[in-house]
């Protein structure tokens, strides 16, 4: 035990490495590719509706059908959630490195794999893109729980939550990426083979060579995590679960000296006394995930993350995937009959793209907001919902919007991520980080599937094709608002990391757990460590 101390003290003081930040790349641009991969899915769906459902006596062009739509929509976070929970547990069975190369290749596989999804009909090729999907995310699920465990336990603990907060910032990239990769991909065809605007000619509006871009977009997330693919099967075990879980401390030193320069050891003199201290941790560590020890010591806290990340996901993902669908509505888009597919998909990736740079990619590389000002900004869209949907007073609505992502990435969104990875012991860290965020997958697939009905307009003749009449948009974001305000609470039952180590948090360091009160913890106001994101620096 002693030994094991040493080296976690030593990690726990290094100073800031070049490794620290090639560790938040490695990791990041697996988050890059989640982030593609899931949202880069709603620029398309417009187009699918277009392609494979075409109805040439329709004065509407064609859509993907409520029960496609939602499948296409949310079967890749049916995947995430059963991929969190599966390889959480894995990474803490087998190892973190172990795992982690075959979330990524998974990921690579699937995606490519959906850009050449093909069948005989419309229903062919919609099922082997879900079938794709859903294992493509099954291995972005696995890459929840093992990033975040990884970076946590890689990081020293001035600058932990700084970094994990930049792996998950990584994932705003991959959202604005797959906006640019659509809009260049949109406007090269449309440029190549122009088409007339669907109420001009219903056949010739979608152009056969349309069928591309969608698969294009879809394929592109393959090639960021294929290029860090060697250098995650180069990283070494961490130290924290060789030595706390694999209990080989020699290997846990051997390895972090590899890849951090001028850690010091203490000598060890005291052999009696760590072979004591060790017998000691063993017989407290005993408690396993289901024991009513863990529950005493880390029940409401789980309740704390698993609530958190539930409810934000709810209005994260719905925000995120159906923006296309509320830009509609406020007529910042125009009619869908009054362009092309090619235009259809370029406006859409455009404004998506636009809220991406302004709200979103600020929100994440700030972490320090929460749930309250999310609630805020979605009732001051939706109590005067009426005057943002006034002509003339679109701009003010897009602004409002953006800050609604700017406040969900600015503390509740990258929060969620960090304080998991940082509260839980080391042998269950994993498995507790992949429970959190498969609640949130569960709130992703209550926002995909019921946003895409709810938000439906309450007039039965103004709903899209398909679908029953819905509680319409505005009610629905009163919802999301009732959402985070649940939320807001629940982060009281999440203790404060900020200046502890992982050890601390978890109780690993042989003391008695203590636990400050939630005041000020992070969902709400801060990084959790004490790092901010000019730690990195």
């Amino acid at each position: 035990m002693a030994r094991e101390r040493k080296v976690l003290d030593a990690l726990d003081t290094a100073k800031t490495q070049w490794y620290h930040f090639t560790a938040v790349v490695i990791a990041g641009m697996g988050f890059f590719t989640d982030a593609y991969d899931l949202f880069s899915i709603s620029l398309v769906t417009k187009l699918l509706g277009r392609i494979y459902y075409f109805n040439p006596s329709s004065n509407s062009p064609g859509t993907l059908p409520p029960n496609v739509s939602a499948a296409v929509n949310g079967v890749a976070f049916c995947g995430t959630l059963a991929g969190q929970l599966f390889f959480g547990w894995l990474g803490d069975k087998m190892g973190r490195k172990k795992v982690y190369g075959m979330t990524l290749m998974l990921m690579v596989i699937c995606c490519l794999a959906s850009g050449l999804s093909f069948g005989s009909s419309a229903k062919g090729v919609m099922a082997t893109l879900c079938f794709f999907r859903f294992w493509l995310g099954f291995g972005i699920g696995g890459d929840y729980p093992l990033s975040a465990t990884i970076m946590s336990e890689y990081a020293n603990k001035r600058t932990r939550g700084a970094f994990i907060a930049a792996v998950f910032a990584m994932q705003g990239f991959g959202n604005l990426t797959g906006g640019i990769i659509a809009i260049i991909v949109s406007a090269a065809l449309k440029s190549a083979f122009d088409a007339p605007a669907y109420r001009d000619d219903r056949a010739g509006s979608t152009a056969p060579q349309a069928d591309y871009a969608w698969r294009i977009v879809l394929m592109f997330g393959a090639i960021p995590a294929l290029m860090t693919y060697y250098w995650r099967m180069k990283m070494p075990e961490t130290a924290r679960y060789t030595a706390l879980v694999a209990k080989n401390d020699k290997q846990a030193a051997a390895d972090m000296a590899r890849v951090l320069k001028n850690l010091e050891f203490a000598d060890e003199q005291e052999k009696a006394a760590a072979e004591e201290a060790a017998a000691e941790t063993a017989r407290r560590e005993q408690y396993g995930l289901f024991s009513k020890e863990f529950a005493r010591r880390h029940g409401r806290h789980l309740l704390g993350t698993t609530v958190c990340w539930f409810v934000l996901d709810i209005a994260f993902y719905s925000q995120n995937l159906f923006q296309k669908d509320i830009y509609t509505a406020v007529e910042w888009l125009p009619k869908a009959d009054t362009m092309s597919a090619l235009e259809e998909m370029y406006k859409i990736s455009r404004a998506q793209t636009l809220v991406a740079l302004c709200g979103t990619i600020p929100g994440y590389w700030f972490t320090l907001g929460g749930f309250f000002f999310m609630t805020a900004f979605m009732l001051g869209l939706a109590v005067p919902y009426h005057h943002w949907t006034t002509k003339g007073n679109h701009v003010g609505f897009v602004v409002m919007y953006a800050f609604t992502f700017f406040f969900a990435n600015f503390g509740p969104n990258s929060t969620t991520f960090i304080v998991p990875a940082e509260i839980f012991p080391a042998r269950l860290r994993s498995t507790c980080h992949g429970i959190s965020s498969a609640a949130g997958k569960m709130g992703a697939i209550v926002g995909s599937f019921g946003f895409l009905y709810a938000a439906q307009s309450t007039d039965p003749s103004k709903t899209d094709a398909g679908y029953p009449p819905g509680i319409g948009v505005r009610n629905s974001l009163f919802f999301l608002a009732g959402c985070n305000v649940i939320g807001f609470f629940f982060t009281f039952l999440v203790p404060e990391s900020k200046g502890k180590s992982l050890e601390e948090l978890s109780g690993e360091n042989g003391d008695v757990e203590t636990e400050q009160p939630a005041a000020a913890n992070s969902y709400r106001q801060t990084v959790p460590d004490g790092g901010s994101i000019s730690d990195l620096a």
